[in-house]
């Protein structure tokens, strides 16, 4: 199992933790919102929190009058419009960096010219437009309507064109049995599934029960030589082991290699790490 550590970007810090909450800055802008892990003590004096530009509390964000509704961020060439949403989050999640870089190194090394690749739960399509980056062409799958308008901003603001990403509301254990069927083939897939959630037509996922079976039509629709398969995981409440297991009973006879374990960001602070997420990966 291995822990992936992020020390943040240019564009990104995670300043501080503890107390139940996270400081990060977001570019020119200082954020405290509720990290429900950082039950340890805060390194950085009480001023330091108190002087965030916006923080979660009560259930709502309290900002300045002068705050902007959305600002953007950049990593490397690609940028990224965020927001405060009524849920704690900006749209962005920025330890998922080194998922994206390794997307765009197992792109940029393929031997076929422009990898289709195949983005489930896209959200506001970071990994997606890592992967136009890097050269494929993509299909991107999201329930709600929302992220993907958010998305197509994000591409906009990264001026790759609008042929570059195929945008699908649908539900992802719909999509890809309709895939299946259809005898399309996809050269890699990206997944970073809910714990509980609902497709546009009201379909029911339950990670537990919904996610090894999406897992299992994923291997049904990998092309003849698939590139990879990485999955990650939010406040899903099992480890990394779970998801180890899971890809080794799925794609163990297709060769290749299963990792898996913990996303992590530096604290600035003082140097903890703060886990985000759980993931696992499979490659040739």
């Amino acid at each position: 199992m291995k822990i992936l550590e992020t020390e943040g970007w240019e564009d990104y810090e995670l300043l501080d933790s503890g107390n139940g909450h996270r400081l990060e800055r977001y570019g020119q802008f200082v954020l405290s919102r509720p990290d429900p892990q950082a039950i340890w003590l805060p390194c950085l004096p009480s001023a330091d929190w108190n002087s965030a530009n916006a923080k979660f509390l009560n259930d709502k964000w309290q900002t300045s009058s002068r705050f902007p509704k959305s600002w953007n961020i950049s990593y490397h060439s690609l940028t990224f419009k965020l927001f405060l949403t009524s849920f704690k989050h900006t749209g962005l999640f920025p330890e998922q960096h080194l998922h994206w870089d390794w997307i765009t190194s197992r792109i940029s090394n393929a031997s076929e010219k422009q990898p289709h690749i195949l983005n489930l739960f896209g959200y506001t399509g970071a990994a997606s437009l890592a992967a136009v980056k890097a050269g494929a062409r993509v299909t991107h799958v999201d329930a709600s309507r929302s992220a993907i308008a958010w998305a197509k901003e994000n591409q906009a603001l990264c001026g790759f064109s609008d042929t570059s990403i195929r945008w699908i509301v649908d539900d992802a254990l719909t999509f890809v049995s309709r895939e299946i069927r259809r005898g399309v083939r996809y050269d890699g897939i990206i997944m970073d599934p809910p714990v509980y959630g609902h497709g546009p037509n009201k379909e029911i996922w339950d990670f537990s029960r919904s996610f090894p079976k999406l897992l299992s039509a994923c291997k049904e629709v990998l092309s003849p030589a698939p590139l990879f398969v990485i999955a990650n995981a939010y406040a899903i409440s099992s480890s990394a082991i779970m998801l180890g297991n899971l890809f080794e009973d799925q794609f163990n006879s297709l060769g290749g290699k299963v990792e898996y374990g913990e996303l992590a960001i530096e604290e600035k602070s003082r140097k903890r790490l703060l886990s985000t997420g759980i993931f696992a990966k499979w490659h040739v």
